[in-house]
C-alpha cells in the first residue's frame, strides 16, 4: 500500500506541475494583456496649455480595460486545480510515510510550495493579489522541479530527535510565515518597478494598471507583519523543541542562527518603518532581502552547513 500511496503522489505532484506551469503562461498573457490596455493611457499623456507653461493630463485606459480578463481568469482556475493536485501529493505522501509529510527537503518543499499557494489564493478573499500570480506560480513550479530532481528520498523512518508533536508545529507554522514572506516579497518587487514609473523611467507598460507604488508597500507590509508573527512563533516553538529533543533551548547551532538571523531582518524591517520612517525603496529591498534569507536558509544552510540540523540535508528536516 506504501508504495501505491508513493505512485499517487508522483504523479498528483507532477500533474499538478504541467497545470501551474499552464496557469504560469496564463497570467504572463495576462500581465501582456495588461499592457496593451495600458499603452493608450500612457501614449495620451498630452501636453496641454500654451507658452511655456504645460500640463501633462493622463487620459482614462481605453474601453479594452473593461473587458473581462479571461486570461486572468483560466490563470485562477489553473492554479486552484493544480494546488488541488498538489495538496494531493502532499497527503498521499504523509499517508505513505504514516506521518505529516515534511520531515526532508523533499517533503517540506512539497508542503511549503503547497501552503504558499494556499495562502495566495486565501489572501483573494479579502485583497486582490491575482497581479503576481506569475510569481507564485512561477516560484513553486521551479521550486517543485529543483525537489523532484535534486532532493527526491524514498519514504524512511524519522530520526528519533523528529518523533514529536513538535515537528507538526514547528514546520507547519514556519511553513505558513514563509508564505507570507513570499508574497510580501513579490509585492516588493512590484512596489519597486512601480516606483520606477512613476519616476518617470522606463518600465513594463502593464505596471500602469496595478496599484500605486505606495499601495504595494502597504499590502507587503501586511503580508509581512503577519509572516513575522508565524516566524517568531517558529523561533519560540525551535527553542522548546531543541530543549526536549537535546536538553537546551539555544546552541547557537547553524540553523537555529540563520533562523534568528531571518527574524531580525524582519523585525528590523518592522521597526524601521514604524518608528524610523522608513519608506519606499528601502522598505521594499529589506522585505526582498528577508525573503532571500528564508531561501537560502532552506536551501544553503540546509545542504551545505554542519550542525544538529544535519539531517536538514538529504534526507533530512528542513
Amino acid at each position: 500500500m506504501t508504495d501505491t500511496f508513493v505512485q499517487y503522489s508522483t504523479i498528483a505532484v507532477y500533474s499538478a506541475m504541467v497545470i501551474y506551469a499552464l496557469a504560469f503562461i496564463m497570467f504572463t498573457l495576462d500581465l501582456s494583456r495588461r499592457a496593451v490596455v495600458a499603452a493608450p493611457a500612457v501614449a495620451a499623456a498630452r501636453t496641454v496649455g500654451s507658452g511655456s507653461t504645460a500640463v501633462l493630463v493622463e487620459e482614462a485606459p481605453a474601453p479594452a480595460a473593461t473587458k473581462p480578463p479571461r486570461f486572468l481568469r483560466v490563470a485562477m482556475a489553473l492554479t486552484i486545480i493544480a494546488w488541488v493536485l498538489h495538496v494531493g501529493a502532499a497527503l498521499f505522501r504523509g499517508l505513505a510515510a504514516g506521518r505529516v509529510p515534511w520531515a526532508n527537503m523533499f517533503e517540506f518543499t512539497l508542503t511549503a510550495t503547497a501552503i504558499i499557494v494556499g495562502v495566495f489564493l486565501v489572501v483573494q478573499i479579502w485583497q486582490d493579489l491575482r497581479f503576481i500570480g506569475a510569481f507564485v506560480s512561477g516560484f513553486v513550479l521551479i521550486a517543485l522541479g529543483v525537489a523532484t530532481v535534486n532532493f527526491y528520498v524514498d519514504v524512511v523512518p524519522l530520526p528519533p530527535s523528529l518523533q514529536s508533536a513538535w515537528l507538526v508545529i514547528h514546520v507547519f507554522v514556519a511553513s505558513l510565515g514563509t508564505g507570507f514572506f513570499a508574497l510580501g516579497a513579490a509585492l516588493s518587487v512590484m512596489q519597486l518597478l512601480q516606483a520606477r514609473r512613476e519616476a518617470g523611467r522606463p518600465s513594463p507598460r502593464f505596471l500602469a494598471t496595478l496599484p500605486s507604488a505606495e499601495r504595494l508597500e502597504n499590502m507587503a507590509y501586511r503580508m509581512i507583519v503577519v509572516g513575522f508573527v508565524f516566524w517568531t512563533f517558529t523561533l519560540i516553538a525551535g527553542a522548546i523543541w531543541a530543549q526536549r529533543a537535546w536538553g537546551r533551548y539555544w546552541g547557537w547551532d547553524t540553523k537555529e542562527v540563520w533562523t534568528f538571523i531571518i527574524w531580525t531582518i524582519f523585525a528590523g524591517y518592522i521597526h524601521a518603518r514604524a518608528t524610523r520612517g522608513w519608506r519606499g525603496s528601502r522598505s521594499a529591498w529589506l522585505g526582498i532581502i528577508g525573503f532571500t534569507a528564508v531561501v537560502f536558509n532552506f536551501t544553503i544552510v540546509n545542504l551545505f552547513f554542519k550542525g544538529l540540523h544535519a539531517y536538514s540535508g538529504i534526507p533530512g528536516v528542513s
